[in-house]
């Protein structure tokens, strides 16, 4: 067991200890021997004790001996040997039956085992396909000995390249074997009859009827043969089947099943297909312009990753709103989701040994790892809600908790442009008479421009002289000596006929007070009358503003008015 404290970056700058970083090292163990990735990883309360055991479907090291481990904290609780690669991982509650413990679901080759209290409770088979009837009389002739395993190599080859139905795994494995290796193959395999079953290549959960957190889930299976199948939570029927032009990926759904429901499909041709309740086929289709890498739902907001090191987010109906560069090549995807705060972020992790984690196009935080990450899970882990857990390419793994004081802060990830310089600005279609200013801007540019160049030089020359009368008058609300640095604005109030006058006077220098400055108001006698005409004023100290009141007394019964000035002097 190793302890190791990756260093993590917060705002896009470097953070020194782990106490200014938004999460707590837990457990790394770079020796776990965990190859998986984020589809094979599932969170769940199997028990009903009140804590969640981490679930693996593990490929094993190169690919051989996978293996089905559950995980209690960093130990290995339990593990099975599985008898093909895992495709898929999900829990589900399958009925309304108490206790509530949810189910175990791993799909694995042609079948999806399902686990209860972590003990075998059923296995669903996929339907087996038509076999081509060409390959079959090829296998019954050679059950006859009427022909030899060249003859028939050579012919499946030849079935394979035009026929529409693809060859059976028996077929396939004897066009990959070597000449010496045929004739024992096919007395080994001559006797058997021709099945052809496709596999599970990706899977995920969809509510039956209700929205709730402990609703009945239903299976959503994609398979090799481009379909997609919903099968029924208590009886694993297939409620649903419906066909796509390529094989799907990644899955991602909404909505409830009985309902409305949404299903988005990412297929190896590098396209993401949108289905809805009732449809044999795609409602939708986003064309992606690089193979899909991983596929997550953000409220209504589907993220896609793709090979060329970047990150878009489509709507449902296929429009792109953002689109985001990597800095390396995504190696996998999961969602975050805080619900404590109503958080919900894509997590990316990368080649370069960084986990990204984005809210919409803000970058919200990045994680530095000591190796590249393979698969993401976020959630509740033992009694901690909020806890990631990442494997590393060579096996190790990572455990982290989001601290409960962390807050994520859009816009804090990087430096870039503002929000706002993306967002798309209404332009007004154009009318008849743009088209004619336009016409016109055209034919008298120079003339326009000119006329424009003259009015601005005469609008600087007036307010030049106006600066400068306001100078030599000494009018100006600015003091214009640096021995001086004050600021003054008068404020007057009431209806008459007496006013409130209040002065406003700061200091605007940086450190120095000013002391010994006298306030004298100029004005017409026999129109104004006021208490005080002239007194001190306090200490300025730098940077406060001072509020002078008086009264004015307005004497004309005619409504006349005249200039009141305010003098800011100093004494002697």
């Amino acid at each position: 067991m190793a302890a190791a404290s990756p260093l993590d970056f917060d705002s896009g700058k470097a953070e020194s200890n782990e106490a200014s970083s938004k999460w707590l090292d837990a457990h790394y163990d770079p020796l776990a021997n965990i190859h998986t990735f984020s589809a094979c990883l599932a969170l769940a309360d199997l028990h009903g004790d009140g804590e969640s055991k981490l679930v693996v479907g593990d490929l094993g090291p190169g690919g051989q001996q996978p293996r089905l481990k559950v995980l209690k904290g960093p130990r290995v609780l339990t593990e099975s040997p599985l008898p093909e690669l895992p495709a898929a991982a999900a829990t589900f509650l399958k009925d309304q039956h108490e206790p509530r413990t949810p189910a175990l679901a791993l799909a694995s080759g042609p079948c999806v085992y399902v686990y209860k209290n972590l003990r075998p409770y059923f296995k669903f088979s996929l339907p087996q396909l038509p076999a081509n009837p060409l390959e079959e009389d090829l296998w019954n002739q050679a059950k006859e000995d009427r022909i030899d395993p060249v003859t028939l190599k050579e012919m499946l080859e030849d079935i394979r390249e035009k026929a529409e139905v693809p060859l059976s795994v028996q077929s396939l494995r004897f066009l990959q074997l070597e000449l010496s290796e045929m004739e024992a193959f096919v007395n080994q395999h001559k006797s058997k009859a021709i099945k052809r079953q496709t596999v599970i290549t990706t899977m995920t959960t969809l509510k039956k009827n209700l929205a709730d957190e402990d609703a009945v889930s239903c299976l959503v299976l994609g398979t090799e043969n481009k379909e997609l199948l919903v099968l029924d939570p208590e009886a694993f029927t297939t409620l649903a089947t419906m066909s796509l032009p390529s094989v799907p990926v990644f899955l991602e759904v909404s909505g409830q099943f009985d309902v409305e429901f949404r299903l988005a499909a990412a297929c190896r041709n590098g396209n993401i297909y949108i289905l809805r309740r009732d449809s044999k086929c795609p409602k939708y289709c986003i064309e992606l312009s690089a193979q899909p890498v991983g596929l997550v739902r953000v409220h209504k907001v589907l993220v896609v990753g793709s090979n060329q090191d970047s990150l878009h987010g489509f709507t449902h109906k296929g429009k792109r709103l953002w689109t985001v560069q990597m800095p390396a090549a995504i190696l996998t995807m999961n969602l975050l989701e805080q619900h404590s705060r109503g958080l919900q972020a894509v997590m990316a992790g990368l080649a370069n040994g960084e986990v990204r984690i984005y809210h919409d196009k803000t970058l919200l935080n990045v994680i530095r790892t000591p190796d590249a990450v393979t698969s993401l899970c976020f959630g509740r882990f033992g009694r901690e809600d909020n806890t990631l857990i990442m494997t590393t390419r060579g096996g190790g793994l990572i455990i982290k908790i989001l601290k409960r004081t962390a807050v994520f802060v859009e816009g804090g990830g990087e430096l870039g442009p503002p929000p706002a310089q993306a967002t798309k600005l209404s332009v007004p279609r154009k009318t008849r008479l743009y088209v004619d200013q336009t016409l016109r801007e055209r034919e008298a540019g120079t003339a326009m421009h000119r006329t424009f160049q003259t009015d601005l030089y005469l609008l600087r020359l007036r307010a030049a002289r106006a600066y400068v009368q306001a100078l030599e008058s000494s009018l100006s609300p600015v003091s214009a000596t640096a021995r001086e640095p004050l600021k003054l604005h008068a404020v007057v109030q009431g209806l008459g006929p007496t006013f409130k006058l209040t002065l406003h006077l700061q200091n605007t220098s940086t450190a120095r007070p000013i002391l010994g400055l006298l306030i004298c108001f100029l004005y017409n006698e026999a129109l104004y009358a006021l208490p005080r005409a002239f007194f001190k004023v306090p200490l300025l100290v730098p940077g406060l503003s001072y509020p002078l009141e008086t009264f004015v007394e307005s004497l004309s019964d005619k409504g006349i008015s005249d200039i009141i000035k305010v003098l800011v002097l100093r004494e002697g």
